[in-house]
């Protein structure tokens, strides 16, 4: 059975970038709330990228923070 993960990273600028591949169903609004929360917590709004589609289906930045799933 394939694991949901979100992955981040820190940048040179201080940007925090979470990327993910395809979250499950079961997992895809809890995971979208945690990031959420941690837009709040940390400050700063969310955006949306995408990667190819040989990569995750959509992405989130938040603030700088970004993440794709």
């Amino acid at each position: 059975m394939k694991q949901d993960v979100i992955s981040f990273e820190i940048l040179a600028d201080g940007t925090i970038s979470f990327i993910t591949d395809a979250v499950s169903g079961t997992n895809h609004a809890s995971a979208d709330e945690l990031l959420k929360q941690m837009t709040t917590t940390m400050g700063g709004s969310r955006e949306t990228k995408k990667r190819s589609r040989l990569g995750a289906m959509h992405g989130h930045s938040h603030g700088g923070h970004y993440h794709v799933h």
